[in-house]
């Protein structure tokens, strides 16, 4: 859910990637949450490679080794917000 961001892509004159949600998840953990609205810290780091790869800048497959080493089709693999300040 991302709606506020694109509303602003067509004023951005370049490479644009929002990040952030400003929804909410139907998920029954903040982890889970987090996950599945792709705000987790390793939802964010396999956006900015995908950036890269975007630009040509990085293979595509290192995109697809950091979906499957965090696991990002799994939201109950998240352990963003459990703990501290964060949860």
């Amino acid at each position: 859910m991302r709606a506020v961001h694109e509303q602003i892509r067509a004023w951005v004159p370049t490479d644009y990637y929002p990040l952030g949600a400003d929804g909410f998840g139907f998920s029954d953990t903040r982890a889970a949450a987090r996950r599945h609205l792709r705000i987790d810290g390793p939802s964010i780091t396999v956006r900015a490679l995908q950036a890269l790869a975007d630009r040509g800048e990085l293979p595509r497959e290192v995109v697809r080794q950091a979906i499957d080493r965090y696991q990002l089709n799994n939201v109950n693999a998240g352990s963003s917000g459990e703990v501290g300040g964060d949860a």
